[in-house]
């Protein structure tokens, strides 16, 4: 995740927001996940800060969207630099905050509402 946010501080927020949300420091963490869990059911967003989708090879990128060929990606990309090409289904660039990403995490995947019973 990326070095501007703790990532225990982006979960939390996301959390908050109603999503269940894990963290992995690098490709190989993120890939030891299993794609879906009882309880918690599948992996279906993906944020990737592009310092660790550089220091990836195409290979490690490819088994992560693979692995999770369900779930929307999302790239925290550089200010100045070109985005990797990838399956990104949205380009965030830096500086963001946790509110940008909470609100592509929303757009990308919807929450339920929840139904009150009337009164």
């Amino acid at each position: 995740m990326a070095a501007h946010w703790p990532r225990a501080l982006l979960r939390a927020a996301l959390r908050e927001a109603g999503y269940d949300a894990l963290g992995a420091r690098d490709l190989d963490e993120a890939l030891s996940y299993p794609v879906a869990e009882p309880g918690r059911g599948p992996v279906r967003l993906i944020i990737l800060d592009q310092s660790a989708a550089e220091s990836a090879d195409d290979l490690r990128l490819s088994q992560l969207t693979q692995r999770y060929g369900e779930a929307e990606t999302v790239l925290l990309a550089g200010a100045f630099q070109p985005p990797r090409p990838g399956p990104w289904r949205q380009v965030l660039r830096h500086p963001t905050t946790i509110a940008e990403i909470i609100q592509t995490a929303q757009q990308l995947l919807p929450l339920p509402t929840a139904v009150h019973p009337l009164d």
